[in-house]
């Protein structure tokens, strides 16, 4: 629904599953609290995909970038990091 929450990873999944930045969940919406959530599931990448080719996620989905890739996107195209191994 475009809405940012908190979300709560539940105890069957803590310290099995590691959640990051840019890792596509299933939630649950909590009926008592409506800014957090519960996560439910972690999909695994071959699952993002056949959720992206059924039309369950938007075509703007990212699937196996993580928040550093994102963030590099944006700084230019180029993948120059400012070393010139021709001087040394």
């Amino acid at each position: 629904d475009g809405v940012t929450r908190l979300g709560h990873i539940r105890g069957k999944m803590r310290k099995k599953v590691w959640v990051t930045a840019g890792d596509i969940v299933l939630c649950g919406l909590r009926e008592f609290q409506d800014e957090k959530v519960d996560i439910i599931h972690k999909y695994t990448a071959d699952e993002a995909r056949n959720l992206k080719q059924y039309g369950e996620l938007p075509e703007t989905a990212r699937i196996n970038e993580t928040a550093v890739d994102i963030a590099m996107e944006g700084e230019g195209s180029d993948d120059d990091i400012g070393i010139d191994f021709d001087d040394i």
